[in-house]
């Protein structure tokens, strides 16, 4: 049920925008927006930015493990498993 409402609210494109308090409330670029109070200082700026380039960077680096793990050469832990022929395989 959860993915049905899931799915419609996405499909539908419902679109929530900011109140009329809120949106005066807000510096010209968050303007109609977004709910809440405007940043207090710079540093709320800085943090949110600062945040942002870590999420990016940690993207950016999980997927570069997943889509190249290098992984390649003949004494990774993952190849001596796998050519080891003490170890039994599926028979």
């Amino acid at each position: 049920m959860r993915a049905l409402l899931t799915f419609l609210f996405s499909a539908t494109g419902v679109a929530v925008w900011a109140c009329d308090v809120c949106q005066k409330n807000q510096p010209a670029p968050l303007r109609g927006i977004t709910h809440g109070t405007a940043p207090q200082s710079q540093w709320d700026l800085v943090i949110v930015w600062g945040a942002g380039v870590i999420v990016t960077i940690t993207l950016v680096l999980a997927l570069r493990m997943l889509l190249r793990p290098g992984e390649g050469h003949d004494g990774h832990i993952k190849r001596i498993i796998l050519h080891d022929p003490s170890i039994p395989h599926g028979t």
